[in-house]
C-alpha cells in the first residue's frame, strides 16, 4: 500500500512541478500541442482501437451490460470525435490572462481581476476512454497540468492515448510531467489521489453516483462534483406530438448510456391516451423497456408498472418510465423531486407553460422544444467538456475551459499605504 501511495504522490508531484510553467506558455504553444495531438491520434488510430479490443473482450467476458459495453467503445467515429474536440479547443479563446474587472480606486490603486489556472486538476473517471482526450484538452489549453485515474475496464484504451497525447505534446513545448495517468487499478487509488491536498489543487470524479459519492466523502482537496443524470421530457397538452415523438426516441435511444439521456417521460393527461400509445410502439420498436404508473397502465395495461425507485434511478440502458401528470406544474413538482439537476425539457406550444418550466424546473439545462441530449460541451460550442456540473458554484453545466480556470487579482500601486 505505501509503495502505491509513494507511486501516485510521485506522479502528482511531477504535475505539481510541470504545472508552474505550464501556467506561463503562449497560447501559440498551446494550440500547436493540441493540434499535434489530435493529428497524432488520427494517424495512430490502429494502435488505439487493438488496445480498446483488449478492454472490450475483457468486459464481455466480464458479463458487464451492453450500455457499459457502449461507453467503453471506440471506433473510428469516436476516435475522428475525440480529435475535433481536440481542433476546436485549439480554436476557442484562451482564457488566461482575460480580465473581467477593471477599478480605479480614489487612492489612486488600480485592481484588475484576471483568470488564471488552478494548477494541478485530478480527475476520476469510468468506463468512457474519449474522456481521458477530452480532460488533457481542456486542462492544458487552460494551463493546467492533470492526474488522470480512469476506470480499470478502460485501462488499456486509456495507457495508449495517453501515451500518445504526452508524445505529441512534450514534442511541441508542453512541459514533461503536465500529463500524468495513474494505471493503477487498486481501488484505493482513488482515495490516495483524493488526500494529496497541497499538490492536487481540483478533483473532478466523473462517472456514476458510487464513484462521485466516494470521492466527496473521502476528499481533502476541493471537489466539483459532476452529476449523475436522470432527465425528464414533460409533454405538455399544447406539444405538437410529431415533435414530441422525435425528441423522446433521440432522448431516449440515440445513446441510452449517457448522462444526458432522458430516463423519464411526464405526459399531459389530456393527450395521454393520443400520445401513449404513438410513444410505446416507436420505442417498443427500438427496445426500450416501458415501465408505467397506473394511469399509464389504464391506457395500455400490457405495460410494466413503474415502482417509487424508479423515478429515482438512472438507467443507463434502453429502460424509460413513463407518468401521466395533471398538468405543468405537477410536471415541475415531479421533476425537482426526482431530477439530479441535469437536464430537463418541456415540448410546448404554450409560450406560458415554457416561461414556467424554465423559471422554475431546478437543473443546469433547461429545453423547451429540444432533446437533452444537447448538453454537451461539444454541442454547446465549449470544443470539450471536463464533465456536467450539477451543484452551485463556479461551474454548472458543461464544464469547458473557462470552468477550470480561477481568479487572480492584480493591484498597481504608487507607493500608497494604508
Amino acid at each position: 500500500m505505501t509503495e502505491i501511495k509513494q507511486a501516485i504522490e510521485k506522479r502528482a508531484r511531477m504535475a505539481k512541478k510541470a504545472s508552474a510553467k505550464l501556467a506561463t506558455l503562449s497560447t501559440v504553444i498551446k494550440n500547436d500541442a493540441l493540434l499535434k495531438m489530435a493529428s497524432e491520434l488520427e494517424r495512430r488510430k490502429e494502435e488505439i482501437l487493438n488496445a480498446n479490443m483488449i478492454d472490450i473482450e475483457t468486459a464481455k467476458a466480464k458479463g458487464v451490460k451492453k450500455s457499459y459495453i457502449d461507453r467503453l467503445t471506440l471506433n473510428d467515429k469516436r476516435i475522428s470525435d475525440m480529435a475535433e474536440g481536440l481542433r476546436q479547443t485549439a480554436a476557442l479563446p484562451d482564457p488566461i490572462g482575460t480580465g473581467d474587472m477593471y477599478v480605479k480606486r480614489p487612492n489612486g490603486l488600480e485592481i484588475r481581476r484576471v483568470r488564471v489556472p488552478f494548477g494541478v486538476i485530478g480527475i476520476i473517471y469510468e468506463a468512457r476512454p474519449n474522456v481521458t482526450v477530452d480532460a488533457v484538452a481542456l486542462c492544458l489549453k487552460s494551463g493546467n497540468a492533470c492526474v488522470l485515474r480512469g476506470g480499470k475496464e478502460a485501462i488499456n484504451s486509456n495507457k495508449q492515448i495517453v501515451e500518445i497525447l504526452q508524445n505529441a505534446a512534450y514534442s511541441v513545448g508542453i512541459p514533461e510531467g503536465a500529463i500524468q495517468f495513474i494505471d493503477i487499478i487498486d481501488r484505493d487509488a482513488v482515495i490516495m489521489m483524493c488526500k494529496l491536498r497541497g499538490i492536487i489543487d481540483i478533483i473532478i470524479p466523473r462517472g456514476g453516483a458510487g464513484l462521485i459519492n466516494r470521492v466527496v466523502e473521502n476528499s481533502s482537496v476541493n471537489v466539483i462534483e459532476t452529476g449523475t443524470g436522470i432527465c425528464h421530457e414533460f409533454v405538455d397538452k399544447s406539444a405538437n406530438l410529431e415533435m414530441a415523438l422525435n425528441i423522446a426516441i433521440n432522448a431516449k435511444t440515440s445513446r441510452p448510456s449517457v448522462c444526458n439521456a432522458m430516463e423519464t417521460l411526464l405526459i399531459h393527461k389530456d393527450i395521454a391516451e393520443q400520445f401513449l400509445p404513438m410513444v410505446k410502439t416507436a420505442l417498443e420498436k427500438r427496445d426500450v423497456e416501458l415501465r408505467g404508473c397506473e394511469r399509464c397502465l389504464k391506457i395500455c395495461p400490457d405495460m410494466k408498472a413503474a415502482t417509487e425507485e424508479d423515478w429515482a434511478t438512472e438507467y443507463n440502458d434502453l429502460i424509460l418510465s413513463i407518468k401521466i401528470v395533471d398538468g405543468v406544474d405537477s410536471a415541475i413538482e415531479h421533476i425537482n423531486k426526482y431530477n439530479t439537476e441535469h437536464s430537463d425539457s418541456i415540448i410546448t406550444q404554450d409560450i406560458m407553460s415554457a416561461h414556467k418550466f424554465l423559471q422554475e424546473v431546478d437543473a443546469a439545462a433547461v429545453y423547451v422544444n429540444a432533446s437533452t441530449r444537447f448538453t454537451d460541451g461539444f454541442e454547446f460550442g465549449f470544443g470539450a467538456e471536463i464533465g456536467i456540473s450539477t451543484q452551485k458554484m463556479h461551474a454548472r453545466g458543461p464544464m469547458g475551459l473557462e470552468a477550470l480556470t480561477t481568479t487572480k487579482y492584480l493591484i498597481y500601486g504608487e507607493g500608497q499605504v494604508r
